[in-house]
């Protein structure tokens, strides 16, 4: 499926431009996605120092509403290196995750990850990767004011 497409198809991943970082959704048709969010959840961050560990929520909402203000894109990026599973079986796991408390983890378990595992098979996400595989001190700084940044945000927007 092209990158950057507005006509999501159920399955597809939804990239959502936040002003700091991305937010990821898998979309499920007729104009919802499945996402992670704090809201709901019983615990939602250890602490910064702990790099933003926890737990957050499966929601099943309206595009409109996650995405909100911010732009947003159909981008199955992954499509190039991995092959998504059968839709029908992305819906049905996507599915049953709906409402379920889920470990979170900026690094490893983010928003991403989720909906990555339920398209391919396989957690991954670049956004995070791309700023801890950049050796440089001042992108490292960077990264962990993201994920800081992120956590933050999170708490506010959800």
């Amino acid at each position: 499926m092209a990158e950057g497409r507005r006509d999501p198809q159920p399955g597809d991943l939804i990239e959502i431009f936040r002003p700091i970082y991305d937010h990821w959704a898998l979309y499920m048709g007729y104009g919802y996605v499945i996402h992670v969010t704090d809201e709901g959840s019983s615990s939602v961050l250890a602490s910064s120092a702990s790099v933003c560990t926890g737990k957050a929520k499966v929601k099943k909402e309206p595009l409109e509403k996650v995405a909100g203000n911010d732009q947003w894109r159909v981008n199955n990026k992954y499509d190039r290196s991995r092959t998504p599973r059968p839709v029908n079986e992305i819906i049905r796991r996507a599915e049953q995750w709906i409402d379920r408390e889920v470990p979170y983890n900026v690094l490893n378990r983010n928003c991403e990850h989720f909906v990555t595992e339920l398209r391919y098979g396989e957690g991954v996400s670049d956004q995070v990767q791309d700023a801890v595989n950049d050796g440089t001190r001042a992108t490292l700084i960077g990264a962990v004011a993201l994920l800081a940044a992120m956590a933050a945000r999170a708490l506010l927007r959800m």
